[in-house]
């Protein structure tokens, strides 16, 4: 589907240039002198470049729709991570650059969706919230109460929080995944 310049909107994915974008930031700018453009931050879904470009009113982009399929984490290997299809059973192995720093709360069985354009993997979406098991957490500072006294733990899958000070070693708690930090103890 192709779009005008100016109705680019972050989340888009957009093809420009032989390559697949996802548009970050915008900013529609009006000169005093000359038409409108449309300032877009992209980033490549293949290779990771950053883009910065204008796009004038005048200038058409291919808005691209990318197939979301489900997928069951099995193991990782090495760099590579092994997805299977839920449907198909077919199993896929995805680099851990395609995850990102994501790939750290990835347990096995767990439900993902894979993000797909022409049959490739371009991003895998992981649970919002997951549950961890607290390995060691600092002990509590008497009197620290002045300031949210919150302090580093470190979870079963070696990803370091910061959690409330009644919150033991041996605790399970909800994460973010993507902030990384503690939602609630886990029930």
């Amino acid at each position: 589907m192709k779009i005008t310049g100016v109705e680019i909107r972050p989340g888009n994915i957009i093809e420009y240039e032989g390559g697949i974008w996802k548009v970050t930031k915008i900013q529609h700018t009006q000169p005093g002198k000359g038409g409108a453009y449309m300032q877009v931050e992209a980033k490549n879904l293949i290779d990771g470049r950053k883009l910065n470009n204008r796009f004038r009113s005048a200038d058409t982009v291919e808005k691209v729709r990318l197939d979301t399929k489900d997928f069951q984490f099995l193991y990782a290997e090495g760099d590579d991570l092994v997805f299977m299809d839920k449907d198909s059973y077919e199993q896929i192995t995805i680099s851990k650059d395609v995850v990102g720093e994501a790939h750290e709360f990835l347990q096995d069985g767990m439900e993902v969706v894979l993000e797909l354009w022409e049959e490739r993997p371009i991003s895998v979406e992981l649970p919002e919230q997951i549950e961890a098991t607290i390995v060691e957490a600092d002990a509590v500072v008497k009197g620290q109460t002045a300031s949210s006294s919150y302090k580093p733990a470190i979870l079963d899958n070696g990803v370091r929080v910061m959690v409330p000070p009644h919150i033991t070693s041996g605790t399970r708690i909800v994460v973010n995944v993507y902030d990384r930090e503690y939602v609630r103890r886990a029930d």
